[in-house]
């Protein structure tokens, strides 16, 4: 079987597609032939060897990808939570079943310190799959492990939010997407931002209530005040890092809450702790969630019938040239690459 090598010295032009034996499941694993994964930002970082909680060593290589959708092969010995032709999705953390997270669950990431989805064929425990809904593609299924799930854990699980409530949407990526069309189907208030006018109109159609283009008003706290009758927002999904967090800080309600999921924006200048002091707002910092949290997400995403946004589809042979894309800022919602 083929599968996708990262290796020292990094980078997009280090992705090779190398030959490798058929894995065999042993004791308590399952063997899955992968039809698509999904891109993250975090493989981005990955592939240029800043990944897991330690810098890269010139004698790690990776198979990367933890966002993937599969069908079972074979089982290995004491399986019982699937049986072969079942399909399933890849569980970012491999090792976090329910409750809290601790280190030991964190450490059991796809694609380092485990291997990751991107193979033909991957053996995974059985602990760190899930059944997924039947309406959706393999390439919808994909995106649901890290994005869907980030935006779920940060508005359902970590935040108190009521119907009515205005959350705000940093940018038009897959966590920030998924984000406005949870909300949308809690019957929360939505606004969103973008540097284009095209991707704002597209989540206009997703259900956004308020749309604010950022390279016309950079200062978008403002508008998020006027949303909100000059109370704040309720929660903000921010992904920015230190691009954004002061104009964060600015919307946020008293009482509020900001979820930091990602530094798309950069490290940037710390901001005055001091703030949060003044108005009691609340930052948590998200990392995926549980395998209980999944399957409470798919039985929402199952009611409401929501689909995935996937915006571009590449083969999975051609993993330098999606990763391309994810770094031009091109897609609206998620790039997948197809087995």
């Amino acid at each position: 079987m083929r599968a996708l090598n990262v290796a020292a010295p990094w980078g997009l032009d280090a992705i090779q597609v190398v030959e490798k034996p058929d894995p065999t499941p042993g004791r308590g694993e399952v063997l899955v032939r992968m039809r698509a994964v999904s891109l993250n930002y975090r493989d981005l970082l990955m592939v240029n060897g800043m990944y897991g909680r330690g810098g890269a060593s010139t004698g790690d290589a990776i198979t990367p990808f933890s966002d993937g959708c599969g069908v079972v092969e074979a089982v290995g010995e004491g399986v019982s939570r699937f049986k072969p032709g079942e399909r399933v999705a890849t569980l970012f953390f491999q090792g976090w079943i329910s409750g809290p997270p601790t280190l030991a669950k964190l450490s059991t990431s796809l694609g380092f310190p485990v291997p990751g989805a991107g193979a033909e064929l991957q053996t995974f425990s059985e602990e760190g799959l899930s059944r997924v809904p039947d309406f959706l593609t393999d390439q919808e299924v994909a995106t649901l492990p890290c994005a869907a799930l980030t935006a779920w854990r940060g508005l359902f699980e970590d935040a108190r939010l009521e119907p009515g409530d205005l959350v705000v949407l940093q940018g038009t990526g897959g966590v920030s997407i998924f984000g406005l069309q949870f909300a949308h189907a809690a019957g929360l208030r939505t606004l969103i931002t973008s540097s284009s006018d095209e991707k704002l109109s597209r989540a206009k159609a997703l259900g956004a209530n308020h749309l604010v283009n950022y390279r016309a008003t950079p200062e978008w706290a403002k508008p998020v005040r006027e949303a909100s009758g000059g109370r704040g927002a309720d929660f903000i999904m921010e992904v920015g890092g230190g691009g954004t967090i002061q104009e964060s800080m600015k919307a946020v309600r008293i009482g509020g809450h900001i979820a930091i999921i990602g530094i798309v924006a950069g490290g940037g200048e710390p901001f005055n702790p001091a703030a949060l002091i003044g108005n009691s707002a609340r930052l948590q910092g998200v990392s995926v969630g549980s395998r209980d949290m999944f399957e409470a997400m798919c039985r929402a995403i199952e009611l409401h019938q929501i689909r995935p946004v996937v915006d571009k589809v590449f083969p999975w042979t051609e993993a330098k040239a999606a990763f391309e894309a994810m770094r031009g800022g091109e897609h609206f919602g998620k790039i997948v690459l197809q087995f």
